[in-house]
C-alpha cells in the first residue's frame, strides 16, 4: 500500500464497520473551553458529539440501524438537550440517523446544498441500492446481529432504530460560505468545502481548540487518492475543486483534524505536512492528465502509464490513481473519446457477442484464446475475450470458468489493497461460481 507512514499505520476500507462500540471515545481537545468536550462513536462514517454549555452538538448521525448505538453512546456521555445536529455532508451515512437525535427544539443545520445531495440520493435510490448492495450487504448483516444481540441482552440505554430504515431530515439553518455559531461560549465555525464528497460537504471548526472535523472531505481513508468517481456509482468530483477545499483546510493550520473515518490525526505539523503531500500529488495527477490530452494521449494509455511520483505517494486502497486519471478526462472530456463511431449509438459490443463467437467456430475457440491471454500474463485482454463469450452464451460451463480465473488473477495480482476493486472482483467470482453451482446441483467446487 502506498502512502506515507501515517497513512500505512491507519486502517484500511475493509475495517469500515457498522457502529458497534459500546461507548464513545473520549477526544482529548487541544485548549480548554469550560464544559466543552468532544466524543467519538464510530460506524459506517464517525458520527461526534460536542458538549458544550449550551446542550449536545451532535456532528452526523450515521445510518438509520446505526442511530440505536449513537444514540447510547452519546446519552451515556450527556443527558442535556441536543441543541443542533450538523451534517458535514447529505449522503444518508451521515443523515440516515438524524431522527434519534431531533429533539423539540433542536436545530438542524447544514450548508445549503444539502437539500439537493439528499434528492440525488432519493432520486435513483434504488439504483444505488443495488450497487452499493454489493460492497455493503455484509456490513449491513453485521449490524443486524449486532442489534438482535443487544435486544436479546436487554441493553437498559437501547432506542428503537429509525423507523422506516433512513431519515430523510430537512434543514432547519442552512448557510452558503460561512456560518458562525455559539453555544455558551463554545464557538464554532461552519465552512463550505464544495470540492468534498458532495457538494454540501462542510467543515465543523472548533477554533478555541484548533480543531478541524472534516468529514469525508478526504475522502473515507485519509492520505489516499481521492474517490473523483465511484465504483457504486455517485456524481464525479472535480480534482481542482477538491484541492481548493484542501487549501481552505489546510489554511486553518488545524492541532487535530477529525476525520470521517477512525481515530484523528494529531500536531500541527503533522496536519500540515501530510495536506501538503496531499495537494501536491492530486494536483500533480491533475496535470498529468491535462498534459496528455494536450499532446493527444489516449485515455487507455493515460491510465496505464501515469503513476504518481514517490514522494507524493498516494495510498489506493479507496481511491485509485487509474480511475482519477478517468474522472479528470471525462469531467473534462465527456464520454465521447472519439475513438469509435459505436460510442454514439445505444447498441453495446454485446449485441455482436454472438457473430463474433459463431465467426470463431464456438464459445470454446474464444475462451482458449483468453487463457492464452492469462497465461501471457494479460488478464484485462484475456477479460475481453471471456466476456464476448459469456456475451454469446452467458451459462457456458468453460467460459464461466475461465471468467472467475481471470477475475482471480486480477485479484491476486490486485492485493486486494482498494476495498471497491476487491468488492467488484470477488463479486464476479461469486457470481459465476453460483452459476456453475447451480447447474452442478448446489456444489460449488471450493
Amino acid at each position: 500500500m502506498g502512502g506515507s507512514e501515517l497513512v500505512v499505520q491507519r486502517r484500511g476500507g475493509f475495517e469500515i464497520l457498522p457502529a458497534h462500540a459500546p461507548q464513545a471515545v473520549p477526544v482529548d481537545l487541544p485548549g480548554q473551553v469550560p464544559g466543552t468536550a468532544l466524543h467519538l462513536s464510530e460506524g459506517l462514517s464517525n458520527a461526534w458529539l460536542l458538549t458544550t454549555p449550551a446542550g449536545r452538538v451532535v456532528i452526523n448521525t450515521g445510518m438509520g440501524f446505526e442511530a440505536p448505538v449513537h444514540r447510547r453512546n452519546f446519552d451515556a456521555v450527556s443527558d442535556d438537550p441536543v441543541v443542533a445536529v450538523v451534517f458535514t455532508q447529505g449522503h444518508v451515512d451521515h443523515v440516515g440517523g438524524a431522527d434519534a437525535f431531533i429533539e423539540d427544539g433542536t436545530e438542524v443545520i447544514a450548508q445549503r446544498s444539502n437539500a439537493a445531495c439528499q434528492a440525488d440520493d432519493a432520486r435513483i435510490h434504488r439504483f444505488r441500492v443495488r450497487r452499493s448492495a454489493i460492497f455493503w450487504a455484509e456490513a449491513v448483516a453485521r449490524a443486524d446481529a449486532y442489534m438482535r444481540e443487544q435486544r436479546e441482552a436487554g441493553d437498559p440505554a437501547e432506542v428503537e432504530a429509525v423507523p422506516g430504515g433512513q431519515s430523510t431530515p430537512t434543514a432547519t439553518r442552512t448557510f452558503e460560505d460561512r456560518l458562525d455559531l455559539d453555544f455558551g461560549g463554545t464557538r464554532v465555525e461552519l465552512l463550505s468545502v464544495p470540492g468534498g464528497e458532495t457538494v454540501d460537504s462542510l467543515v465543523v471548526w472548533l477554533p478555541q481548540h484548533r480543531t478541524a472535523i472534516v468529514g469525508n472531505l478526504f475522502s473515507a481513508l485519509f492520505g489516499h487518492v481521492p474517490n473523483l468517481v465511484t465504483v457504486r456509482g455517485d456524481r464525479p468530483r472535480d480534482a481542482l475543486a477538491f484541492l481548493d477545499s484542501l487549501r481552505r483546510v489546510r489554511e486553518l493550520r488545524p492541532e487535530l483534524l477529525c476525520t470521517g473515518h477512525f481515530e484523528p490525526i494529531r500536531g500541527v505539523e503533522v496536519v500540515d505536512a501530510e495536506l501538503e503531500r496531499i495537494e501536491r500529488g492530486v494536483l500533480w495527477l491533475h496535470d498529468a492528465v491535462v498534459d496528455g490530452m494536450e499532446r493527444g494521449t489516449d485515455l487507455w494509455t493515460l491510465m496505464r502509464t501515469i503513476e504518481i511520483p514517490s514522494e507524493y505517494d498516494l495510498g489506493e486502497g479507496y481511491g485509485c490513481v487509474r480511475w482519477a486519471v478517468r474522472a479528470i478526462w471525462e469531467l473534462y472530456a465527456g464520454w465521447f473519446r472519439h475513438e469509435s463511431t459505436t460510442e454514439l449509438y445505444g447498441v453495446p459490443h454485446t449485441e455482436v457477442a454472438l457473430d463474433l463467437v459463431e465467426l470463431a467456430g464456438g464459445v470454446e475457440p474464444v475462451v482458449s484464446a483468453g487463457r492464452a491471454r492469462l497465461s501471457a500474463g494479460e488478464p484485462e485482454a484475456a477479460l475481453h475475450l471471456v466476456e464476448v463469450a459469456l456475451g454469446a452464451e452467458p451459462e457456458d460451463p468453460g467460459a464461466l470458468l475461465a471468467d472467475i480465473e481471470v477475475h482471480e488473477a486480477l485479484l491476486e495480482r490486485s492485493g486486494r489493497e482498494n476495498f471497491w476493486e476487491t468488492g467488484w472482483l470477488q463479486h464476479r467470482i461469486d457470481t459465476s461460481r453460483a452459476k456453475l453451482a447451480e447447474q452442478a446441483g448446489g456444489d460449488t467446487g471450493d
